[in-house]
């Protein structure tokens, strides 16, 4: 049975793997993570949750209601290892963290007077993402980082093939959008919240994965391309000598639902910060 860790979204130090303190795992402890095990790595890290490596088809088929071109073409992608990605985006409580002990460049962002504590983090650039990787990984020791878009795509998806990992059609129950959209694949129209809310506010998907649709868009490592011709098909980040589009993934609080689909992409500036953009992370694994 996999090893399980009480979500803590609110910074608070809870045991870790097996009753233990959160600390940095050690070898013995990393190697024998399996599929679906939890760990925090310090009393404020963003909970982690193992994924399976695994094969997948990125991107969208041809008929899928409001599909873009920059879906296709579908093409398989290949994880020879599994990882460990974030439970939740990363919330308010933990960059705080962060910028109370001197790091994330300094930078305090706002939360717009909607609350931070269990929200998820905004107003945050790519660059300030990339920083808050930096300083977790010197706080642990390990390597934390930005998903690639790939990988955002195959843990969103958690071994399904349907425009949401839950089916075919999308309400406001589901996610957090703009739900007096209705979406073409079908569903229900209801409330328009217009603000972030909590990460757990929703259901898991199979993978353990809360608020991979909706809330906030999350910054991964891609460079923007037009299409996913020649496409690196072993799940690395597709990067560009020029690189002045990061992509985005998940789609946010204010969208209409067909920009939460599983394969729907978007793009900002690196430098971008905006109330609806956030980030998770991804930390790999020795098995």
């Amino acid at each position: 049975m996999a090893k399980t860790l009480k979500p803590d979204v609110s910074g608070m130090a809870l045991p870790g793997l097996s009753g233990r303190t959160p600390a940095p795992l050690s070898r013995d402890e990393e190697s024998a993570l399996k599929r679906g095990d939890e760990f925090r790595e310090c009393a404020g890290c963003p909970p982690m949750v193992v994924v399976p490596p695994g094969s997948f088809t990125m991107g969208s088929p041809k008929g899928e209601p409001d599909r873009r071109d920059d879906e296709g073409p579908q093409h398989l992608v290949h994880f020879a290892k599994g990882f460990a990605v974030g439970k939740f985006a990363v919330t308010f409580a933990e960059w705080d963290a962060c910028h109370a002990a001197g790091g994330c460049n300094d930078y305090g962002p706002s939360a717009e007077g909607w609350g931070r504590a269990t929200r998820p983090v905004i107003n945050v650039s790519y660059d300030d993402a990339l920083a808050y990787a930096d300083w977790l990984s010197k706080q642990t020791g390990q390597k934390y980082r930005l998903l690639t878009e790939a990988e955002r795509e195959y843990v969103t998806r958690a071994g399904t093939s349907t425009p949401f990992w839950w089916g075919q059609a999308i309400s406001p129950e589901q996610a957090n959008y703009d739900g007096t959209y209705l979406y073409q694949g079908g569903g229900a129209k209801g409330v328009f919240r217009e603000q972030s809310v909590p990460v757990d506010s929703f259901a898991a998907n199979p993978w353990g994965l809360f608020g991979v649709h909706g809330n906030v868009w999350e910054w991964v490592q891609d460079c923007h391309h037009d299409s996913y011709a020649g496409a690196p098909v072993n799940g690395s980040a597709w990067k560009a000598k020029d690189c002045r589009r990061r992509v985005l993934r998940g789609g946010a609080r204010f969208n209409v639902p067909d920009k939460l689909r599983s394969a729907r992409r978007d793009w900002w500036n690196p430098d971008d910060r905006d109330n609806s953009i956030g980030f998770r992370l991804a930390r790999s694994l020795l098995n």
